[in-house]
């Protein structure tokens, strides 16, 4: 049953399928709800009281899923909030539009907009990880009405993405497959093979730990990109972006310093998103907090205690916890601006 995922930090072993969301028994933690939001349909895993008028909006990554939020939800809920984990546009059963334009972060962001209109939240906490954070960043950015504070895991400040992008070939090699996926078709065929045995991979073989992605996990991750559009869906966000005026991108990167409180909490060992893409965005967020964890790009599912810890003693205006250097690490922490300094 999906239900026994949720604040399970080492699940057993199953194979549920989708379909299981819906489970009564799962009702009193985390239910399944479908929103209509600004013309598109999406599949939420939502907890908590629905009478809070404050709203944690919890946006995933590529290639995951609402899922992905296991951990943090039930804990969000624990402290009041109204939850929603959507399935992004073209993932899980939210709608899959075909176009690539549909996936431009204009219309991402649109999305967010939609979902906490659609919420009734007077009082919205945003949080992203990956492309999630990307949407996240922009929406803060933009200054979404009602968004007034924003978490962030695995993805930098997008000036200092793009700065990255443009003058490190280190990083523009860690991103190499931004490029495999502008190709027509070959990107879900390959992602496709093997019930999607790529997109398992992603998880298993990226990880310092793969028990935090047993059977039951990996099976939603591939369950999720196997459903009809759902890769081309999945890939047309990296499409969108690379095919966006350079006009467009330059509005997105911000203006100004950014005054919505952000914690971001950042996994060292990542191998997509090197580490020094983090230093100084404390420069860019006037209020800005930030904490390593010794663990891979998909921080809140392989560290879930930890990041949770940090997440909550943040959000309660409590000391925010360290969990000390990364062996591994030459570089030092950074603190400046932390709310606890």
């Amino acid at each position: 049953m999906i239900a026994r995922l949720y604040g399970r930090s080492r699940p057993r072993s199953t194979t549920p399928r989708l379909s299981a969301m819906n489970d009564p028994a799962s009702h009193d933690k985390v239910r399944t709800e479908f929103v209509d939001a600004g013309g598109m349909r999406f599949e939420i895993h939502a907890s908590g009281d629905d009478a809070s008028d404050r709203l944690a909006l919890l946006l995933h990554g590529f290639p995951e899923h609402a899922i992905s939020w296991r951990h943090q939800i039930p804990m969000l809920a624990r402290l009041g909030y109204r939850v929603w984990a959507p399935n992004q546009r073209g993932y899980g059963r939210s709608d899959k539009p075909p176009r690539i334009e549909d996936y431009r972060l204009d219309r991402l962001v649109g999305d967010v907009k939609a979902l906490i209109e659609a919420s009734g939240a007077r009082h919205v906490t945003l949080f992203g990880h990956d492309w999630g954070g990307a949407v996240a960043w922009a929406a803060a950015l933009a200054h979404v009405p009602k968004v007034e504070r924003l978490v962030v895991m695995n993805l930098p400040h997008p000036r200092k993405f793009t700065e990255a992008l443009r003058s490190s070939w280190r990083q523009r090699l860690r991103s190499w497959y931004i490029l495999l996926f502008q190709i027509p078709r070959l990107p879900e065929w390959l992602l496709g093979r093997k019930r999607a045995q790529l997109v398992a991979d992603a998880f298993r073989k990226a990880t310092e730990n793969p028990d935090r992605f047993p059977n039951d996990v990996i099976e939603i991750y591939r369950e999720n990109a196997l459903q009809p559009g759902a890769l081309t869906g999945m890939v047309n966000w990296y499409r969108a972006a690379a095919r966006t005026p350079k006009a467009d991108r330059d509005r997105w990167l911000g203006t100004g310093i950014l005054d919505t409180p952000t914690l971001m909490v950042w996994g060292e060992r990542d191998q997509a998103l090197g580490k020094e893409l983090t230093y100084g965005t404390e420069e860019l967020v006037s209020d800005f907090t930030i904490r390593y964890l010794p663990t891979s790009h998909w921080v809140n599912q392989e560290m879930p205690d930890e990041t949770n810890a940090i997440v909550e003693a943040w959000l309660t205006g409590q000391p925010v916890p360290d969990f000390g250097p990364d062996p591994g690490s030459e570089t030092p922490r950074i603190t400046a601006g932390d709310r606890d300094a």
